[in-house]
């Protein structure tokens, strides 16, 4: 087989994937921009993404990224967890790029407003969910250290966080107010689920299953695409594929929420 990644969108109308663009390096998590291309990383760099191929975004010193990075919700900038400064998070306007004035180790995941949304593991190590200003100031750590508590991402109107948290035993769906209030698991199964994403539209939410007794979020393994309504119901699958890490890491609808992209692997 000649490719490695497929960035493909799945349209929740026709119930249909189709593929972008396919090639043999390693590229994850796919952002959509407002503009139609897709942002994603691969060997350590950030890439723009279309039908055209691959073209490598001149980000300046951060040189490490990972699969954590994504826009403001207008596509001015962008946001990057960069592992070179133990996983700082880093903007890049075009031009230069800028660390985030926070505590490391800190993995964007979002941006609402004026806050940003983000995995973050502080003296004990535990990773856990938090929220700052766009410059890192104000930094409010809204899960406790008994779980690992991951994969955040802002619901539409920014009233709710939506992420992953192992706290009943194995990784569920969760949600949460902005200011940590009423966290709860949207619903409960034997799969292990990560990376809750919300619809610009406020009527879906897409996320990965890994099957029962997966560890974490590996890479190159049979998972599946779910999809269901804010409330947990109206849940069903989508499709199966081999995936995992990379496949659905950060923000990756459509402005207008009738798709979202992902990656699926050979």
């Amino acid at each position: 087989m000649s490719w490695r990644s497929s960035l493909e969108v799945w349209d929740v109308a026709t119930g249909q994937s189709r593929v972008i663009l396919r090639t043999p390096m390693l590229i994850e998590a796919p952002n959509w921009h407002p503009d139609g291309w897709f942002l994603v990383n691969g060997e350590g760099r950030l890439w723009r993404a279309d039908a055209d191929g691959l073209q490598l975004l001149q980000t300046g010193c951060a040189e490490r990224c990972n699969n954590d990075h994504g826009f403001l919700p207008d596509g001015r900038v962008i946001f990057t967890a960069h592992d070179g400064t133990g996983a700082g998070m880093h903007v890049w306007d075009g031009a230069a790029t800028q660390p985030v004035g926070t505590q490391r180790p800190s993995w964007w995941h979002g941006a609402h407003g004026d806050r940003l949304v983000y995995a973050c593991a502080r003296g004990d190590r535990v990773v856990r969910i938090a929220t700052c200003a766009m410059d890192g100031s104000g930094e409010r750590v809204l899960t406790p250290d008994v779980a690992h508590h991951d994969g955040p991402d802002f619901s539409a109107c920014g009233n709710w966080i939506w992420f992953n948290s192992d706290a009943t035993g194995h990784a569920q769906i969760w949600k949460m107010r902005v200011d940590g209030l009423d966290a709860a698991p949207v619903f409960r199964d034997d799969s292990v689920n990560w990376f809750p994403h919300p619809s610009p539209c406020g009527r879906h939410v897409v996320y990965l299953a890994y099957a029962p007794g997966t560890l974490e979020h590996p890479r190159d393994r049979d998972v599946s695409l779910w999809i269901m309504a804010p409330d947990g119901t109206e849940r069903r699958k989508l499709c199966d594929l081999f995936g995992g890490q990379g496949t659905l890491n950060v923000p990756c609808w459509s402005p207008d929420g009738r798709a979202f992209a992902f990656m699926r692997y050979a």
